[in-house]
């Protein structure tokens, strides 16, 4: 990942942006034995150099890959100003990251985030088919034509739901897998065969397990995400 040197001179602890600005403008900043104009940026393995004196070589960035339990009431949005009780503001990761996907406020359960925008396309795009796992409970019993709707696809959002596999839990609780994902899907399912949502958790995404408190959030295991990227590998990355 390119960074601006003045950037890359302040991260290091070496001086502020606005020192940067004035070392570059007087030349005494090289990048690879060559002066810069204001605003190059650095990659990896560029040598940096103040007065002749290297500075350091700019790492390769690692991505950040994290599996989070979101509790009910937190917002997937990236948008902290508009949105007093976002994800972003929640987790206080110390880099930029973004969720992958959604779970609306009501909701909770496991959703990615991540600075990888190659790997979000892949995981959010529709055709790609990636399963999403959920258990849910409903405000009354369910009975067989309930589950046999749910599998065979429900008309919502002018469209019919793909065929997906529904197994009862309870006398009002059962999980679902989809591969698709809609506006409020599951709710808006529920609701078309008179029934309420009461809670819906997500507990599988792909490969990945919740295995975290809620409010919690850890990194992906090498494993995990090894196995991610190898069902990712026929995936497009463009969306439909």
């Amino acid at each position: 990942m390119a960074t601006r040197i003045n950037k890359y001179l302040s991260e290091v602890g070496y001086c502020s942006r606005r020192g940067a600005d004035k070392l570059i403008e007087e030349g005494k900043v090289t990048i690879n034995g060559k002066i810069p104009e204001m605003g190059t940026k650095i990659k990896d393995g560029d040598h940096v150099e103040v007065d002749g004196q290297i500075v350091g070589k700019l790492k390769k960035q690692k991505n950040v890959y994290l599996i989070f339990n979101k509790p009910v009431g937190i917002v997937c949005t990236t948008d902290v100003k508009v949105e007093r009780d976002n994800i972003i503001d929640f987790i206080k990761y110390p880099t930029r990251i973004f969720p992958i996907g959604r779970l609306d406020k009501k909701s909770e359960g496991l959703i990615f985030l991540t600075d990888d925008g190659d790997i979000v396309n892949k995981i959010l795009r529709a055709r790609n088919n990636h399963e999403k796992e959920y258990v849910v409970s409903v405000n009354r019993p369910i009975n067989r034509d309930f589950i046999h709707s749910m599998s065979n696809g429900v008309e919502i959002l002018e469209t019919k739901t793909k065929k997906c596999l529904v197994e009862q839990l309870g006398p009002k609780k059962f999980k679902i897998i989809l591969t698709q994902g809609l506006n409020r899907q599951i709710r808006r399912m529920c609701e078309s065969l008179g029934y309420r949502v009461k809670s819906l958790k997500r507990i599988r995404i792909m490969n990945i397990k919740l295995d975290v408190p809620t409010g919690v959030y850890r990194e992906f295991t090498n494993a995990e995400l090894l196995e991610l990227k190898k069902l990712l590998v026929n995936s497009s990355k463009k969306f439909d």
